[in-house]
């Protein structure tokens, strides 16, 4: 059951980091400072919520170890 739940937080990870990919290159096309803005806090909160997910994914895995 947890290999489950791994195998979706780790899905979970991977659309995080493809978000933070897709905002990165927003960044490059030289958005507005209002588009910029929304942008750097899109980033920030992404990045908390790819913390969490990490953290889910280790403290499932140590409990999931012998």
């Amino acid at each position: 059951m947890s290999e489950i739940i791994i195998e979706k937080l780790l899905e979970q990870r991977d659309f995080y980091l493809n978000t933070l990919k897709q905002l990165e290159f927003q960044l490059v096309m030289e958005p507005s400072e209002n588009e910029n803005n929304d942008i750097e806090k899109l980033q920030v909160t992404t990045i908390d919520q790819l913390k969490k997910v990490e953290q889910e994914i280790a403290y499932l895995s140590s409990r999931k170890s012998p």
